[in-house]
């Protein structure tokens, strides 16, 4: 209306009639407390404060516009949601992910932490396309469970800890400070292994952390020794993996809904399966 200083030729040009014109001009003027138009029979001018608001108005449609170009532009974007429980999964996305951007370009992933009574729930509700665990969660779930590998647990310690000296140890042949997790970023079967060591030590022979990343820095310092399923490409550096033999094999692979209907999904799956077919 500003550019044309005519009802009847802006009404024209916006497509909308004339008393629709005035009515939102009316709107804008009861909003902001100021009168933007001087109108007589005869023409329509700006008042000062009209003038003044030119400057706002402009800037104000010039974001909206880009606004909507952006988000119209998002709609052809593919999001993929990855749902990990520490930075040890998390290190075996980049090279998968990489080769599925080169696919897919518009593929926009989004990797969640998230604890384990969480995640499952997340995933069954389509909130996350895929979920990386170990095969104990599923228990009664519906979802998909694509293994990557069977692995062993292990007794991780650092090299100058006294059973870094075995290439193979028992449950029995564990001894020293024990370095245990929170239940809440640990798997039940996880948990259950780690607590049972736990609650066989001396106090002071316990350690309690609130993450497998915390208990690997309290392992890499010398400070005790903690178990945690060998998952291939996941090992912390500086540190020794020897497999307890004792202890059950953790199935370790990747949850989703069992329709696979996102159009990278199965594309996914089948990377990480070669990325573990390769180690």
């Amino acid at each position: 209306m500003a550019d044309y200083l005519n009802f009847s030729k802006a009404s024209s040009i916006l497509k909308i009639t004339q008393p629709a014109v005035s009515h939102q001009i009316q709107t804008l003027e009861e909003e902001l407390g100021v009168k933007l138009f001087n109108r007589t029979s005869k023409n329509v001018s700006l008042t000062q404060e009209g003038m003044l608001f030119i400057a706002d108005a402009k800037l104000i449609l010039k974001t909206a516009k880009s606004a909507k170009k952006r988000l119209g532009e998002h709609k052809e974007f593919i999001p993929f949601e990855v749902g990990c429980h520490n930075y040890l999964e998390m290190n075996l996305l980049p090279s998968v992910l990489k080769k599925l951007a080169e696919e897919f370009p518009l593929l926009r992933p989004t990797l969640h932490f998230v604890p384990f009574p969480s995640l499952l729930g997340l995933v069954e509700n389509g909130q996350i396309h895929a979920a990386f665990g170990t095969k104990d969660e599923q228990k009664d779930s519906s979802l998909y469970f694509k293994e990557l590998c069977t692995v062993p647990m292990a007794c991780i310690c650092s090299p100058d800890h006294p059973l870094a000296n075995y290439q193979t140890l028992t449950k029995r042949q564990l001894s020293g400070s024990f370095i245990a997790c929170a239940p809440r970023h640990l798997s039940d079967a996880v948990f259950t292994i780690q607590n049972n060591v736990l609650l066989n030590q001396p106090l002071d022979q316990r350690f309690l952390t609130e993450s497998i990343e915390s208990a690997l820095a309290l392992a890499k310092a010398g400070l005790g020794y903690t178990l945690y399923p060998d998952i291939p490409m996941s090992r912390e550096p500086g540190l020794c993996y020897i497999p307890v033999t004792t202890l059950p094999k953790m199935s370790f692979g990747i949850y989703c809904r069992s329709d696979r209907s996102h159009p990278v999904l199965k594309e996914f799956l089948g990377l990480m399966g070669q990325s573990f077919s390769q180690r």
